[in-house]
């Protein structure tokens, strides 16, 4: 009975220690943490419309303050009277401008930082396709029209003793521009 009773023990052990996940060869290389999009927020309805805001998913935590100030601010009535009315919201490294129209509708957002904390896959990206260089510089455009995001990018500069690069790249880390 002894035999038994350890045989099982044994054999339960054995059964649940390859139920583990096992990593694919694609996430040992990147290391990356999966990272998931944020809906897009409904900041105001104005009539029939509504204002939509996209806030974008950046690790810098600046970026992520403002853009929360921005979800939180309320025109109120202060757009009457006006044909386009603008926001503007400044932070030590960049700012974020919104247009509303003459009825209070959000139409364009844009958002302009510059050294901030870049994501994973940037770093990644640039490192692995430019090794030995070092990154100087770095801009990070964002902008929306009507609730559409129609530009997303940083713009690296990089460094490896007298060469310097200038790199256009997206937050997926797909480079579009070298020069």
């Amino acid at each position: 009975m002894k035999t038994f009773v350890i045989t099982l023990l044994f054999l339960g052990l054995t059964f649940s220690s390859y139920s583990q996940e096992k990593k694919t060869k694609q996430d040992n290389e990147q290391g990356l943490m999966k990272v998931e999009e944020l809906p897009a927020v409904v900041i105001k309805r104005v009539g029939t419309d509504f204002s939509i805001y996209i806030p974008d998913n950046n690790p810098d935590k600046d970026i992520r303050n403002v853009e929360q100030q921005f979800i939180a601010y309320d025109i109120g009535k202060d757009y009457e009277g006006y044909e386009n009315y603008l926001v503007l919201m400044k932070t030590t490294n960049g700012s974020l401008s919104a247009t509303y129209n003459e009825k209070g509708k959000l139409i364009r957002v844009v958002e302009n930082y510059e050294n901030i904390l870049l994501p994973n896959e940037v770093i990644y990206s640039i490192y692995k396709k430019y090794p030995g260089y070092t990154i100087v510089n770095d801009k990070f455009l964002y902008t929306q029209e009507d609730g559409d995001i129609m530009k997303k990018q940083y713009n690296v500069k990089i460094n490896n003793g007298k060469k310097t690069m200038r790199l256009t790249v997206r937050p997926n880390g797909e480079i579009l521009k070298a020069r």
